[in-house]
């Protein structure tokens, strides 16, 4: 066994140390770096705005209100720059908003996040908790949030904001309550292997209140032998409560919740999966496409067919992907080549958009007065907001044979989409 001398072990950790400085040097002037350039985003995307609220009134046709021009021209800058960079219109909607904030309302907060004492984190923390704070208080705001901002970790910045803004807001909590639970709503998000996440944003109370009553049910089933984590129990509580009506009461008379399977015969949806023919056969375990979400295994596929009062089946040819029914008995003659354009796309097809097709217009990429045709070869999916974005001066859209799509944004800039490959 090698022994170490206490001279050895000092030159080791010398060098360590050395070494350790230099990771760390380089470490935050990357952090300072990127600091930098995220504030040099925010003062590009708020000039952008303030161009197209500018030219709103040249570049939008005069059909539209005023403040429609204004919104339209925004929408078509920020798609611009979403479909430059690969970036959802929203996600860049959304910078834009925060950046304007941002520059025009905490310019203190801007300078500090050039010069690298804060992070963007740090920036948008602040920056939403601002946005509900009326002009009277946010010098206050600002004055006190900023020196915290400079000093902590961006996590604990949020509390601390959230507590500063709550204290020195001229409002009081009662109106702002009142006015946020207006914008209580649910929402969908995909996850891998067949799985998804639900959000529910509601008042505090309510929240608290569903939280408790899962924890209850799924410590009764626990406490009954269920071998289920608390977090399987929990999850299978809400989607029983949700979707069975199963209630305390009920778990008090009949403690073991029911598992994921029972609680799926329960869905009656309106729903259009597309299946192998192989898996249909059952001769093959490749996953079926539920419309809206991707992938699922075939046996989730067939127990929710079952239950499904309008199922549409659309078999699919296994080695090419090619299409080989798609249920014509159910619809009239325009209706299946509504569906035959939908399954082509699958969502919208302007770059970057994942509007689900179903939820789409149905546009003539070139328009009927002039002389377009209504065929697969020249209709495609378009979200409202693409159709009617389409339409502005600058933009332009050919469409190619195969369902290509061929975009050209005001900038000059060209981008194309093409139909999703069949999933098998």
């Amino acid at each position: 066994m090698t022994e170490i001398t206490p001279a050895a072990a000092i030159r080791a950790g010398d060098e360590y140390a050395a070494q350790l400085a230099e990771f760390s040097d380089e470490w935050t002037e990357i952090h300072r770096q990127q600091a930098v350039l995220d504030a040099r985003k925010a003062r590009l995307l708020a000039r952008s705005a303030a161009y197209a609220d500018a030219f709103a009134d040249a570049t939008v046709p005069a059909i539209f209100p005023p403040a429609e021009r204004q919104a339209l021209s925004r929408r078509s800058t920020c798609a611009a720059l979403a479909m430059a960079t690969r970036m959802p219109e929203r996600t860049v909607q959304l910078a834009t908003n925060d950046a304007e904030r941002l520059v025009n309302d905490a310019p203190a907060v801007l300078a500090s996040l050039e010069a690298g004492r804060i992070s963007a984190r740090h920036a948008q923390v602040i920056t939403d908790q601002l946005c509900d704070v009326p002009t009277a208080g946010r010098a206050a705001f600002l004055d006190q949030v900023l020196p915290e901002a400079e000093r902590i970790t961006a996590a604990g910045l949020k509390n601390r904001a959230r507590v500063l803004r709550e204290r020195l807001h001229p409002e009081s909590i009662s109106a702002r309550a009142v006015r946020s639970e207006a914008d209580r709503r649910v929402e969908f998000e995909p996850a891998a292997d067949g799985m998804a996440w639900v959000h529910l944003f509601t008042t505090a109370p309510i929240a608290q209140g569903i939280l408790e009553r899962i924890e209850a049910a799924a410590a009764e089933s626990r406490a009954a032998g269920d071998t289920r984590t608390c977090g399987q129990l929990q999850a299978d509580a809400l989607a029983a409560l949700a979707l069975t009506g199963v209630t305390p009461d009920d778990v008090m008379s009949s403690p073991v919740l029911p598992h994921p399977i029972e609680v799926q015969e329960h869905i009656k949806p309106t729903v259009q999966i597309t299946v192998p023919a192989l898996s249909m056969a059952g001769v093959s375990d490749a996953p079926a496409t539920l419309d809206g979400y991707g992938p699922i295994d075939p046996e989730t596929a067939a127990r929710i067919a079952v239950n499904a009062p309008s199922f549409t089946r659309i078999l699919v040819q296994p080695e090419t992907g090619a299409v080989l029914s798609v249920g014509r008995n159910q619809y009239r003659v325009p209706a299946d080549l509504q569906r035959a354009v939908r399954l082509r796309d699958g969502t919208c097809r302007a770059p970057g958009c994942g509007r689900r097709a179903r939820a789409c217009d149905l546009d003539h990429s070139v328009a009927w007065q002039d002389g377009g045709t209504t065929d697969v070869g020249n209709l495609a999916c378009l979200c409202r907001h693409h159709h009617r974005m389409k339409h502005l001066p600058g933009w332009d859209l050919e469409h190619r044979p195969g369902g290509v799509l061929d975009w050209t944004t005001p900038d000059g800039k060209h981008h194309r989409t093409e139909p999703d490959p069949a999933p098998f």
